[in-house]
């Protein structure tokens, strides 16, 4: 089924990617919220690079959790992904995601001028 939406839009040389949640072959992955955040940020890097931009490109980056609690399980396996400097990151709960995932992840990135 296509959705409404693509993973990535690009004007200029900003590019905004699409909430990536840990889903893998078109199901969400076993094994709860930290098998479901390294299948989320393995799906952003794959977008990122179908993109034509990597890690270091992104900005900004708007964390959504059906539970806070998991916020302090996201800290490692996010810093491990970005690196340094981190993009700004907002985390917040919300009441429900699609597939019914524990996190969803979106950035915003901005290329090198051509």
């Amino acid at each position: 089924m296509m959705l409404p939406f693509s993973p990535s839009r690009r004007i200029g040389n900003v590019i905004a990617i699409s909430g990536q949640v840990g889903v893998r072959d078109g199901t969400l992955v076993t094994g709860g919220f930290r098998a479901e955040l390294q299948q989320a940020l393995d799906n952003l890097g794959r977008v990122l690079a179908d993109a034509g931009i990597d890690r270091r490109d992104v900005i900004k980056v708007n964390v959504y959790l059906t539970d806070i609690g998991d916020w302090q399980q996201l800290n490692a396996p996010y810093a491990a992904f970005f690196g340094q400097p981190y993009p700004a990151r907002t985390a917040l709960a919300i009441v429900a995601l699609p597939m019914g995932a524990h996190v969803e992840i979106e950035a915003w990135a901005v290329s090198a001028p051509d």
